[in-house]
């Protein structure tokens, strides 16, 4: 069986939220209706800050869907049409206090594509300077600094589990590792 595009017939609101939006989609697919429901999400930036002695800034937060805090990259969601790069700088300076000289772009990944259109881009940012933490005012986060390799132990034993952060830092680890050769 070859892989087809769903063809949509119908589209109904469910609930239209400040940043999400869901909808109840009818589709056509191998000429079988069929249900999808689908979350729509602006997207967002996520930067792994790296320190001139090797150490990933990291932020720690409360999350409030999963009822932890995480240890997370900075990121955060694009401002309406803001594009992915003055994104990433604005979220790592808003959560860290730190700026960058040079931000490289690893690419972007798909969160959730089961449901969710979310797409977050992913940077590795280093030549970092100080600056002023304003996290916005729902926001309370503190940060944390780690060697890059010990960053990586946390997301193979499992204590790292958000996404974004796992998988940025595996992408930073293999960049890193092959720029010093």
């Amino acid at each position: 069986m070859s892989i087809e595009k769903e063809k949509l017939i119908h589209r109904a609101p469910a609930f239209e939220g400040r940043m999400l939006h869901v909808f109840d989609d009818e589709v056509e697919i191998h000429g079988h209706k069929t249900t999808r429901e689908v979350v729509l999400h602006p997207g967002a930036s996520a930067i792994i800050p790296v320190t001139e002695d090797g150490e990933i800034l990291f932020v720690r937060q409360y999350r409030y869907a999963v009822e932890q805090p995480l240890l997370e990259i900075p990121a955060g969601k694009l401002d309406g049409g803001e594009d992915p790069d003055t994104c990433a700088a604005r979220e790592l300076t808003e959560e860290t206090g730190y700026k960058t000289e040079h931000m490289e772009k690893l690419g972007y990944v798909y969160t959730t594509p089961g449901f969710c259109n979310e797409r977050i881009h992913l940077y590795l940012a280093q030549g970092l300077a100080t600056g002023n933490c304003h996290p916005d005012e729902d926001e309370f986060v503190d940060t944390v600094r780690m060697p890059l390799e010990d960053a990586v132990t946390l997301v193979m034993d499992g204590t790292i589990r958000d996404g974004k952060t796992a998988l940025g830092l595996m992408m930073a680890s293999r960049l890193l590792a092959s720029s010093q050769k």
